[in-house]
């Protein structure tokens, strides 16, 4: 087996793009396309994702044609414990290969774009400045809150859909890097709690379901307009988010919007533990099931950081890999 994949990394989280060596994913919808790559595609995943050639916080793609003449282009998301609803870094890192790479001419100042993910189709906006990708935002699929005031053990969450469905812990001072080894099993504790509890499902898509991530989230104050805040998302099956999560984004200010905390207009800048920083806003409202939801919109850039061609060896012993998390 043979793979070729460009890495790109959002905000410092990794994101590994197929290039060559799989064949066009069948299927009408993304859906269907997610559901053929878990059905006939899942070794190379385990190959792109897994040690020896990755690594547990490894996430990467499939590129898709997409559902219809409307999109540019279509996109299959995937991580160590298999294909994710909704990916924000991700989006980010696509629309900057996608120009870079020539899938989609790119003129200045700006390039749009549609890319279908599983969770829909989301408008892209590519700032251009001298031939070169300067930063990607794009509107994401309605934004809603699930439940508040919910109870898992020793934590407090809420839950908001974003693409996918997040839990929101609020841990303040506790969103650094030496709280990693607590903080991923809190949230695979939290995700088991919540979804023992009841059944996470968008009321429109049924595929769309779950909790995905817990996002452990802190006031930072801030001297501007905007309100800062940090956060870590815990997401999959214990993989960290080294982004400020867009998916996730999506899915606090759905939270922000409803408390108030975040005016209409206003700028949420979320840091993510490693420092870097998405920019993020309500720009509108929408309606869900009849339920009030957020349209929302999340910026930030992506960067080159490699090519590959991985192989595996009929004889290599490993297979397609192993995590040891």
């Amino acid at each position: 087996m043979i793979v070729n994949a460009t890495d790109y990394h959002t905000a410092g989280e990794p994101f590994r793009i197929v290039t060559g060596g799989v064949d066009s994913l069948p299927g009408r919808t993304i859906l269907d396309k997610r559901r053929y790559a878990a059905e006939r595609l899942d070794r190379v995943r385990e190959l792109l994702v897994h040690e020896p050639r990755g690594h547990a916080d490894m996430y990467g793609c499939f590129v898709t044609d997409p559902e219809d003449e409307g999109g540019d282009l279509g996109v299959v998301f995937f991580h160590n414990a298999g294909y994710s609803t909704a990916c924000g870094h991700g989006t980010i890192a696509l629309a900057t290969w996608a120009l870079e790479s020539g899938r989609v001419d790119a003129t200045e100042p700006e390039t749009k774009l549609a890319i279908d993910a599983p969770s829909g189709r989301l408008p892209v906006t590519v700032s251009v400045e001298g031939g070169r990708v300067r930063g990607v935002r794009f509107r994401n699929v309605p934004a809603f809150v699930a439940a508040e005031g919910l109870c898992v053990g020793e934590w407090r969450a809420a839950v908001a859909f974003g693409g996918a469905f997040y839990a929101s812990v609020e841990l303040p001072g506790g969103i650094v890097p030496a709280e990693l080894p607590r903080l991923i099993e809190a949230g695979r504790e939290i995700k088991r709690g919540l979804e023992a509890g009841r059944d996470w499902v968008h009321p429109l898509e049924p595929e769309l379901r779950d909790i995905y991530g817990v996002i452990f989230w802190q006031e930072e104050g801030g001297a501007d307009e905007a309100l800062v805040q940090r956060n870590v998302t815990v997401f999959a099956d214990g993989e960290v988010d080294r982004s400020p999560c867009g998916s996730g984004t999506s899915a606090r200010l759905a939270l922000l919007d409803r408390s108030g905390a975040l005016a209409r207009g206003q700028t949420l800048r979320h840091l993510s533990i490693v420092g870097t920083e998405f920019k993020a806003r309500v720009v509108g409202d929408a309606d869900v099931a009849g339920g009030p939801a957020v349209v929302t919109e999340v910026a930030g850039s992506a960067h080159l950081t490699g090519y590959h061609q991985f192989v595996l060896e009929p004889g290599d012993e490993l297979g397609t890999g192993f995590l040891l998390r």
